[in-house]
């Protein structure tokens, strides 16, 4: 197997062996603006790229860095030891790795991925803090649109259909201004239920980087010529995504985010995407008193499979400062929650 870095005029190609829109091309040249440095590494049978991963290194005092690897492939030896060779070329304390596989929380056998982590330890990696939810909820959008629509709960299929009759429009608002008007929507959000959120410019240059490849996309919930609903959707790869969303206080009877919901999946059939992550969840017996619990209930609604995401690993390769690092970071976790 050859092994070597991708070049700007393998990105095509690159675009196609990789898994996650956080492994894509655009996402790289979006963390590029964010001020960290890229490793993007090719695995070639011959003229052949099989699977690639992309690295972001994060700068921390003393010329150290660490390496990020979110939802890349399944490791393999020739990955883990790219990986180490990157490590050493960036100063890495660790590369943090999650890698893109899902299982049913109902699942009764979890060998494969019990030999995975296995595989994974075997090679000196150790359990790591997640940065993605430890869970998700996946909707097969294989279905017809009728089958689809039967499997939402009651409720939500009542409100869907509410939605509808108040009038509420669904309209696609991909462009700056678009942009825009999520931010200060995304704004009001935050301050009202008070939690934390990437601040305007995060999303700004996420735009400048992605919004021209057609994998992010806007979309508005109107009513009464007020956007009251703004989400931020991914489809990549045959693949739909719901990473970020925003609402208003106004008008929450009209229930225009169940309207959202229900028109983003058949965006997502109609542009030929055969499943839907809907980015994040609570477990299996989910506390109504936590405040993710509104979230992970709405989305619960549209019938989808609860996933378990695979855990979190660090490669660590300078032991002594990846201890202080993870003191620090969990004081940092703890100034943040506060």
């Amino acid at each position: 197997m050859i092994v070597r870095p991708i070049s700007f005029e393998e990105k095509a190609i690159y675009n196609q062996v990789v898994g996650h829109p956080l492994q894509s091309w655009e996402w790289g040249e979006f963390k590029k603006v964010t001020g960290q440095k890229v490793e993007r590494i090719g695995f070639f049978e011959g003229n052949q790229l099989k699977s690639a991963i992309q690295i972001s290194f994060h700068d921390l005092p003393g010329g150290y860095t660490v390496g990020y690897l979110p939802k890349g492939p399944m490791p393999i030896e020739e990955h883990i030891a790219a990986m180490k060779q990157v490590a050493t070329k960036n100063n890495a304390l660790f590369i943090k790795i999650e890698p893109n596989i899902m299982t049913p929380v109902v699942a009764t056998g979890q060998s494969a991925v019990g030999s995975i982590q296995d595989f994974l330890v075997q090679r000196g990696a150790k359990k790591g803090r997640s940065i993605f939810t430890h869970y998700t909820f996946a909707l097969d959008l294989s279905k017809t649109e009728d089958e689809l629509f039967a499997a939402l709960h009651s409720k939500t299929r009542y409100n869907v259909r509410l939605a509808i009759k108040k009038g509420v429009q669904i309209i696609d608002d991909t462009s700056k201004d678009g942009l825009e008007i999520f931010i200060k929507l995304l704004e009001e959000t935050t301050n009202r239920k008070n939690f934390h959120a990437h601040d305007a410019e995060y999303y700004r240059q996420m735009w400048h980087a992605l919004g021209r490849s057609g994998m992010m996309k806007i979309f508005h919930a109107v009513y009464n010529d007020t956007v009251v609903v703004s989400w931020i959707i991914f489809l990549f790869n045959g693949k739909l995504y719901y990473p970020y969303g925003a609402s208003s206080s106004l008008h929450r009877e009209v229930m225009a985010s169940n309207l959202m919901m229900w028109e983003v999946i058949n965006y997502g059939k109609s542009h030929g995407a055969k499943m839907f992550d809907m980015w994040g969840a609570l477990g299996p017996d989910p506390n109504p008193k936590n405040p993710w619990y509104g979230f992970h209930h709405f989305k619960e609604g549209y019938g989808a499979q609860l996933m378990e995401n695979f855990q979190t690993f660090d490669f660590v390769y300078n032991p002594g400062l990846y201890g202080l690092f993870n003191v620090a970071d969990r004081l940092r976790q703890v100034w943040l929650h506060w």
